[in-house]
């Protein structure tokens, strides 16, 4: 077959995949390694080869040829023009609505179905190796795949990639069907909240130990309904015989295209209640590799100075950056006299320059910097004031140095 590469569009662990053009002018992708390396590819081509279903990525040849006197092996594949569903998600600002992750599940699930039916695992199943074709959503890269034994259990080395792997999986056990099921629903959370289901583990091996030995299963996304919540439970189970095969997952109300459920989650999702509303939230978050546990800390009447202090020593690498702008040098007053307001250069000195009394009972209209000062021994965040009027005898506000650049702001009923 006579065809131009045209520039990379994608890099794997080994291989790399490149747009290219038939002499007729159609588009395709091509997977290219060198030949010496290229096992695992060859693997992918012969399997590939075999398969044919609008679930799984079209397999079109292969052939060598020479790059820089190198043999390079190369794989002709379907070109994805929506590239993978990770992709998709990032485009999409972190997260996709539960309507969109139903209609994808579906769709690996009868990628998936099929490949079960010829009797293959595919071993690394995640949202990288699920492709937005033009017709639907297929499943590719089966350089991990492997054909199983009797019981849907494959009996190489395992593969995969460590945070998708189920536990019997980490644990070296086996590596079957059910393996496949419990990375669908790695899949779901990792559409639902834009990062892999375990992302407080920080390298292969805890990934490994925490999956295999534990006995834990990843934290469902607090938003997701309760069809798919369900539809996770019979996914992550941690006893591979209890799962849900691919098939009986298909009929699921989460993904069952002619259940209720699904027909009225074409809309989005609901708008939180209120700003409190986390759960809703988390999906709109940048997404990090393992984004440190959240802390959530109690009070019970303490004064607003000794909570801030707690807030402050509960979060100490979280603390705000606020940008730095000359409007914010900005404080004004409407009925503090000008003689109280003299100029001085130590943080005392302007404190005493005002009587509590009369500094507390008076509006203030201010602006907000963050900063950091050390109080009685303890670190505590004071800031210039962007907006702070109507103040009263309730919220209280302390100016800081001599240039009044901070504030801290005491707000003990709103």
């Amino acid at each position: 077959m006579n065809w131009k590469k045209g520039p990379i569009i994608g890099r794997g662990s080994s291989a790399t995949v490149s747009l290219a053009t038939k002499v007729t002018g159609d588009l395709f992708a091509v997977k290219s390694v060198e030949l010496s390396s290229s096992q695992f590819l060859q693997k992918e081509q012969e399997f590939l080869s075999k398969l044919k279903s609008p679930h799984v990525i079209q397999y079109i040849g292969f052939d060598v040829d020479y790059d820089n006197n190198i043999p390079m092996y190369n794989l002709f594949m379907e070109y994805a023009p929506g590239g993978t569903i990770s992709d998709v998600i990032k485009k999409q600002g972190g997260c996709l609505d539960e309507g969109l992750i139903g209609s994808y599940t579906r769709q690996i699930l009868l990628g998936l179905d099929y490949l079960h039916s010829n009797n293959l695992v595919h071993c690394d199943i995640k949202c990288q190796n699920v492709f937005v074709a033009s017709d639907g959503v297929k499943i590719g890269d089966l350089g991990c795949a492997k054909l199983a034994e009797i019981g849907g259990v494959a009996s190489s080395v395992f593969s995969g990639t460590p945070v998708f792997m189920a536990p019997e999986v980490a644990r070296g056990e086996e590596q079957g069907f059910a393996a496949d099921v419990w990375a669908v629903g790695c899949a779901v959370i990792e559409m639902a909240t834009g990062s892999n289901p375990w992302p407080a583990v920080n390298n292969p091996v805890s990934a490994l130990y925490k999956i295999g030995y534990s006995g834990d299963v990843p934290l469902f996304p607090t938003w997701l309904s309760v069809e798919a919540k369900d539809f996770l439970n019979k996914c992550l189970r941690t006893n591979a015989e209890e799962r849900w095969t691919a098939n009986q997952l298909l009929q699921h109300p989460f993904v069952d295209s002619n259940s209720d459920f699904r027909k009225i989650q074409n809309f989005p999702r609901n708008s939180p209640s209120s700003i409190l509303d986390q759960g809703f939230w988390d999906c709109f978050e940048a997404p990090e590799p393992s984004p440190p546990l959240t802390h959530f800390m109690n009070f019970s009447g303490e004064s607003p100075l000794v909570r801030i202090g707690q807030l402050v020593e509960g979060t100490p690498s979280r603390l705000p950056i606020w940008v730095d702008e000359e409007e914010w040098m900005t404080v004004r007053t409407n009925q503090i006299d000008n003689e109280e307001l003299e100029e001085d250069n130590t943080e005392s000195t302007r404190m005493n320059s005002f009587s509590e009394e009369a500094f507390f009972s008076r509006p203030v209209r201010t602006n907000l910097e963050s900063s950091v000062v050390e109080m009685s021994g303890a670190s505590v965040v004071v800031s210039r004031f962007l907006d702070c009027k109507n103040m009263n005898n309730n919220n209280n506000c302390f100016l800081i140095d001599s240039k009044l650049s901070y504030s801290l702001l005491a707000l003990t009923v709103f």
